[in-house]
């Protein structure tokens, strides 16, 4: 499947970013795991495959709205 670049807040390459898997319009959000086990306790219907990012709200409100166009090339993981 094909990864389109949608954008980061961060410098230098880091994470947080996010990706939108093109075939399927999904998002792939990349972050810092969160490792916090009162915030673990408090989810809901987490199943084994599933994990949890943090990333920040600014990430989010910038890049939310859907966007059809790019100038970032794609990157396919095989």
């Amino acid at each position: 499947m094909t990864l389109r670049f949608i954008g980061t807040t961060s410098e230098h390459g880091n994470c947080p970013t996010l990706y939108e898997v093109v075939e399927t319009g999904e998002i792939l959000v990349q972050g810092e795991r969160e490792t916090d086990p009162e915030h673990l306790a408090q989810l809901r219907d987490v199943k084994d495959s599933e994990t949890f990012v943090r990333i920040p709200r600014e990430l989010l409100t910038r890049f939310a709205p859907r966007d059809t166009e790019s100038t970032a090339e794609p990157q396919t993981k095989e």
